[in-house]
């Protein structure tokens, strides 16, 4: 391996480095709120872009959007470089591509309900464990039948298709109660109402879009828009996440350890990926962050307390970058020296003493060497930004969309021909046959359906399906393959 790094910061006139080619082994970046959090991902996904990694990263506070923009003079500034070794330091802004689940402040970002799959859609509209057999229940008619789910609208469809049918399926697909079918629908409808109609539909994101180079090589960054997601609908931030790392583990092929990853995710607000988390969710996400390192993807977890990550999944994010803690209750204390447990230090530092006396902008570092293993936590003075802190404004944002290049690939959502129009058929002929055989009791049904209200969430007809989705060459009558975390394999 070549000697490709990173610098972090400085420590007594050394300079802290992340090697490129241990990146893919994860990362951490922990500490109370205001002690710097922001600015080191900042740093740290600069480094990755001048190394030639794409990075994918939330912005759950706006103020990320800032390294697109060249840095400014400033007094601090000027105190850190006289106090880290950084001979190449020069103010910049990185290439970088803005994307937003509801399409606002960036590029829509689009998945379909087939690609999410049975567990992540359980696991984002909470349901209990009879439910969720329902909705497998859902899943398999429609994988079976080699229907896609797009969006919402063909969900609820099929939900109330399998509802009326429950007698029939029964036997191949077990019990489908009402009740539950109606608790999940009305799920649904809440989950309407945060707007993550938006995020379901097509065109549905395309993970190599998130892989992206510039005209110099620079690793493209590319940054969610999560501050209103956050707030709105966590656990569809939660379950976006989720379903991007089930993507790139199920499409990415294997690599082993590269010179530097073929892309570094930053999750912040990383608590809300495993609040409430089933056990049997949480084993399978360990699974995924185990083996996607062989894929070349680093991952990087962002939060408050480092207690947040279960155990499973701490276990293996090998670069911790430690900011300040606050041990205002016992329970705070407590929590301190767990968290310096997870450090190896050479005896000279009182670790869980210096958590709490960092200062901004100052962490307890500790990166792998190069066989793999943790160096010693050293306390470390995060190196300044290259490009802007803090967000920038409308114009500003308003010239990276007009320059993006994937302007007009996502911009428009696409409702096309699926199982939608193929069920509507299958009912047409089963009609027309049934009013060949009793034409009275056809003509009964007819009145009774003329006076129905007109209702795309209800009608059997809208109740099949717009979907064949991103099937891409698939045989509508073949059964649908899918992956670790139930999304689809292409």
């Amino acid at each position: 391996m070549t000697d490709l790094a990173l610098p972090v910061g400085g420590c007594n006139g050394e300079l802290i480095k992340q090697l490129g080619f241990m990146s893919n082994r994860h990362g951490l970046i922990t500490g109370a709120t205001g002690t710097g959090k922001t600015v080191t991902l900042q740093v740290l996904a600069e480094g990755f872009s001048r190394l030639g990694t794409p990075i994918f990263a939330a912005d759950v506070k706006g103020d990320l959007t800032g390294i697109s923009q060249q840095g400014k003079p400033h007094e601090e500034i000027d105190r850190r470089l006289s106090l880290i070794p950084l001979p190449d330091y020069t103010q910049r802004g990185y290439p970088t591509m803005c994307w937003d689940i509801f399409g606002e402040s960036g590029h829509p970002v689009r998945t379909t309900i087939s690609e999410l799959g049975p567990l992540l859609l359980g696991n984002l509209l909470e349901l209990n464990e009879t439910q969720t057999g329902v909705l497998y229940a859902c899943f398999a008619v429609a994988d079976d039948e080699g229907m896609l789910l797009l969006d919402l609208n063909d969900l609820r469809a099929m939900l109330s298709w399998i509802g009326d049918n429950a007698k029939q399926l029964r036997t191949t697909y077990g019990h489908i109660a009402r009740a539950s079918v109606g608790a999940i629908q009305r799920r649904l409808l809440m989950l309407e109402e945060q707007g993550a109609d938006q995020f379901f539909g097509e065109p549905a994101l395309q993970i190599t879009d998130l892989m992206q180079h510039d005209f110099s090589g620079n690793g493209v960054i590319s940054l969610l828009s999560a501050d209103r997601l956050i707030h709105q609908s966590p656990r569809l931030y939660a379950a976006f996440l989720m379903w991007l790392l089930s993507e790139l583990f199920e499409e990415l092929p294997e690599t082993g350890d590269l010179e530097t990853p073929k892309l570094v995710l930053f999750f912040d607000e990383a608590h809300l990926l495993f609040k409430g988390m089933p056990k049997s969710l949480l084993n399978k996400i360990d699974q995924v962050v185990r083996l996607i390192r062989s894929k070349g993807v680093g991952v990087f977890f962002v939060t408050q307390n480092p207690l947040d990550i279960p155990e499973a999944v701490a276990g293996q994010l090998g670069m911790k970058v430690q900011h300040a803690l606050r041990a205002f209750t016992p329970k705070d204390q407590k929590t301190i020296r767990a968290v310096a447990q997870g450090f190896r230090t050479d005896g000279s530092t009182d670790i869980p003493a210096l958590i709490t006396q960092l200062g901004v902008g100052e962490a307890l570092v500790s990166c792998l060497t190069e066989d793999g293993s943790p160096d010693f936590a050293r306390e470390t003075l995060v190196k300044p930004p290259e490009s802007r802190i803090g967000p920038i404004s409308d114009e500003e944002r308003s010239t990276l969309l007009s320059r993006s290049p994937m302007k007009g690939k996502y911009d428009q959502s696409v409702d096309r021909e699926s199982a939608y129009e193929m069920l509507a058929a299958r009912a047409e002929l089963a009609a027309k046959r049934e009013a060949e055989e009793e034409l009275a009791a056809q003509k009964a049904k007819e009145a009774r359906r003329a006076s129905r209200p007109a209702s795309r969430r209800q009608s059997v007809g809208e109740a099949m399906l717009k979907s064949a989705a991103r099937s891409v060459g698939r045989s509508l009558g073949s059964r649908l393959i899918r992956g670790i975390l139930g999304s689809l394999l292409k």
